[in-house]
């Protein structure tokens, strides 16, 4: 496991009590030579309505804080 993975992978752990909360999760899907991040929102979060929200405001904001460098971060919904 790279580095930045395993930097997005710590962060994703401390948002998940707050998705599993809500009935959802989210999970890493691939991560570029650029460091652009694509998420899969699972569960609840798949179908919600305030799923763009969690993405901006809380995942998002969270890996741009936390990992200098990051690229685009992309969600994708099942």
């Amino acid at each position: 496991m790279s580095d930045i993975q395993q930097q997005v992978e710590k962060v994703l752990e401390s948002m998940r009590p707050y998705l599993h909360a809500d009935g959802g999760d989210v999970e890493l899907v691939e991560i570029s030579k650029g460091h652009d991040v694509i998420l899969r929102l699972t569960g609840a979060c798949s179908t919600c309505s305030m799923s763009e929200m969690t993405m901006t405001a809380g995942i998002e904001e969270s890996l741009r804080r936390s990992i200098p460098g990051i690229g685009k971060i992309t969600a994708l919904k099942i």
